[in-house]
């Protein structure tokens, strides 16, 4: 079984409309979750790079959909955050529809990697994201993030609150506790990722 190097990962090319992304084939693992739930600096922890997927200050900076390649047919595609509160409606509901209709439509998504900030997990919107998955069939990874914020007995605690809720109709799923700023969970990302790599380039 191959490893990936996350850390040789490179910007590929951002897009603004689904009809213009003219990438085809290959493995995508698609990122997404709350504007503030750290998703940026997840994907700079797993790649070990500090400045891949700019960040802010100020929740729901990405408002397009960025592909980055790990190497060849294997791509991370970062996706707008939603659910920014002081965004005027119409970029929210603009922004939602971005990342329903490429979650709904792209064959070449294989994961989707829902993150949450583990003090506020399965908010409304997450719920949508899973229930596109689960009409499409598509493994999820819910990274449970900022597990740094909680002692560890409250990160068990959250963790099983949310395992519990899910596999009453998620069946094809796993949940890790993860940290950016801790560097936890990083491995077990990396592993989870790297089966879904192998399994399609066997």
């Amino acid at each position: 079984m191959s490893s990936l190097d996350y850390n040789k990962t490179f910007f590929l090319k951002s897009y603004s409309k689904m009809t213009d992304i003219d990438i085809k084939d290959g493995v995508e693992i698609a990122f997404v979750g709350y504007s503030n739930s750290g998703k940026s600096s997840v994907i700079n922890a797993l790649t070990n790079q500090k400045k891949l997927a700019r960040f802010s200050k100020i929740p729901g900076r990405t408002q397009l959909i960025n592909f980055f390649e790990v190497c060849s047919d294997f791509r991370i595609v970062d996706l707008p955050g939603y659910g920014y509160a002081k965004a005027p409606i119409f970029l929210k509901i603009k922004w939602q529809k971005i990342i329903y209709h490429y979650l709904k439509i792209r064959d070449e998504i294989k994961v989707f990697v829902l993150i949450m900030d583990i003090r506020y997990p399965l908010k409304k919107l997450d719920q949508n994201i899973i229930n596109i998955a689960i009409k499409k069939q598509v493994f999820v990874l819910i990274l449970l993030n900022k597990c740094d914020k909680l002692k560890k007995i409250q990160c068990q605690k959250q963790l099983k609150i949310v395992n519990e809720e899910l596999k009453l109709f998620l069946h094809d799923f796993k949940i890790i506790l993860f940290s950016s700023y801790k560097k936890i969970g990083i491995q077990k990302c990396k592993s989870i990722l790297n089966n879904f790599y192998n399994i399609h380039n066997i």
